[in-house]
């Protein structure tokens, strides 16, 4: 990948980021956290990837509030960035904070059957 795309990304990922925790207003938006910012080749289309913290109404409530407000954040990115093309956000649902609290629960339940078991009294495997 070329060193103007990944500056183009983190720059993309930066202003997005202050503009949802200053600007974006919508009720709807919870706890949202811009995880990566994927552009393609061209700059035209940008992946904005989004984990939001809470139940599955919050994170549907706040996909449907950043939905609502992708044009707000695209004139933003304008403001901001100087590009010859504005790239046309899509924001992605961001699942690793999930997968990775559902892992833990998956090793803290084979750690305690292990314990239960009296197999992790050897040592390691």
């Amino acid at each position: 990948m070329s060193r103007r795309l990944n500056k183009v990304e983190e720059a993309c990922k930066e202003v997005l980021s202050e503009v949802l925790q200053r600007e974006v207003k919508d009720p709807r938006v919870g706890f949202v956290t811009i995880t990566s910012v994927k552009v393609s080749p061209d700059l035209r289309h940008a992946k904005v990837y989004v984990s939001v913290l809470g139940t599955r109404e919050d994170t549907e409530r706040s996909f449907e509030g950043l939905e609502s407000s992708k044009g707000y954040m695209r004139s933003e990115l304008g403001k901001h960035l100087r590009i010859k093309y504005l790239p046309e956000i899509e924001i992605v649902k961001d699942d690793v904070s999930e997968e990775a609290l559902h892992l833990a629960e998956v090793f803290r339940r084979v750690e305690a059957d292990m314990e239960e078991s009296g197999d992790g009294e050897d040592g390691p495997v």
